[in-house]
């Protein structure tokens, strides 16, 4: 039997580091190896106890969770998730914390109902195992950070043309800094149209697709029912939400609906992948990036199916290579690309051939 993964829980409520410990120790595989209540004494047990994972809330007194995250990542390079608060500022504040290093983040509870905090548990009991086998990135050098998003000239007025392709993307963990690099890459008239499954929660999405749209020429937008797939314009579903694209007498829309999830999430990738096969085969990509699990594997392999193409992001490249791995293994992906050439690939692939409706 493997020995249990290492964790030290940094929070500065009691509360949490009573909950968070009980949380993960459901599995047993895990062990809570001890608390603190600042960054200061976090970063001394560190030392102490040399964990595998760390849970690291952003809001504490003294020494705050993204100063204790730089000294974490200069330090000791031990993986961090992120247990962030759903307001805006906690939004924020998450994605400055991935671009700095952390590996991904859970919503603190909304209430103590016992199906919120089942999920919550899984889902952080899911990352921590993740984490713990992570290899960590560097961060991205070549575009910019979500520490200090640059603003970047937009189109006075956008054509609103049809799109000549649909591109559908599913990601998960490593994905906002993914995104953010592969986005901020298309020119403002890229002819292409973009629709993005991100695992996120409820409340996140906006804030997320708000600050890609400040740093990338194309337009990043949280999607909502009946938004026209265009040329330029990247939609993201929201947390908690799917989405479909279906073509209609004005042109593709996306459609978002409440049902029941699909291998464990809402969105799904495979949702999504699947309505594009559906309806657009051969003008359409497949994209699969970094995350854990299989979401997406079936839904590309019926877009390559119906003649899209079909990409998945390299082993390298990837935070966590779950996702592309599994959509290899089922036979839906033609071909493997770097996440520094995926931009590329769209470029050439996005040319106006013809324009679908």
């Amino acid at each position: 039997m493997s020995n249990p993964i290492r964790v030290l829980v940094i929070d500065d409520s009691a509360l949490m580091r009573k909950i968070i410990p009980q949380m993960v120790e459901k599995d047993a595989g895990i062990q809570v190896v001890g608390t603190a209540m600042d960054g200061e004494f976090g970063l001394k047990k560190i030392e102490e106890l040399t964990p595998d994972v760390v849970t690291l809330d952003l809001e504490m007194p003294r020494m705050d969770g993204m100063e204790t995250l730089r000294q974490i990542t200069k330090r000791s390079k031990v993986p961090v998730i992120i247990v962030s608060s759903y307001s805006t500022e906690g939004a924020s504040a998450t994605f400055k914390a991935l671009a700095l290093g952390a590996i991904d983040f859970v919503a603190k509870p909304r209430e103590s109902g016992h199906a919120q905090m089942t999920e919550i548990a899984e889902q952080l009991i899911a990352k921590i195992k993740v984490a713990a086998g992570t290899r960590l990135h560097p961060p991205l050098k070549s575009v910019p950070s979500f520490l200090e998003p640059t603003k970047v000239t937009k189109p006075s007025a956008r054509p609103n043309a049809p799109a000549t392709k649909i591109v559908a993307i599913g990601i998960s963990t490593g994905g906002p800094n993914a995104l953010q690099f592969l986005l901020s890459q298309l020119p403002a008239n890229f002819p292409g149209g973009i629709v993005i499954v991100q695992h996120m929660p409820t409340g996140f999405t906006e804030m997320f697709a708000k600050r890609l749209n400040d740093c990338c020429s194309i337009e990043v937008k949280e999607a909502h029912s009946g938004d026209l797939v265009l040329a330029g314009r990247a939609l993201i579903c929201p947390g908690n939400r799917h989405i479909r694209i279906k073509r209609m007498p004005l042109g593709s829309m996306v459609v978002l609906n409440d049902d029941a999830p699909v291998n464990g999430h809402r969105p799904s990738c495979d949702v999504l992948f699947h309505s594009v096969a559906a309806e657009w085969g051969q003008n359409s990509i497949g994209i699969i990036m970094t995350g854990m699990g299989e979401d997406g594997a079936d839904g590309l392999y019926a877009m390559r199916a119906a003649g899209a193409l079909t990409i998945a992001q390299d082993e390298e490249s990837c935070v966590v290579y779950g996702m592309p791995k599994a959509a290899v293994e089922r036979g839906a992906v033609q071909r493997t690309v770097q996440l520094d050439l995926i931009s590329n690939a769209l470029l050439v692939h996005c040319q106006p051939e013809r324009v679908v409706q």
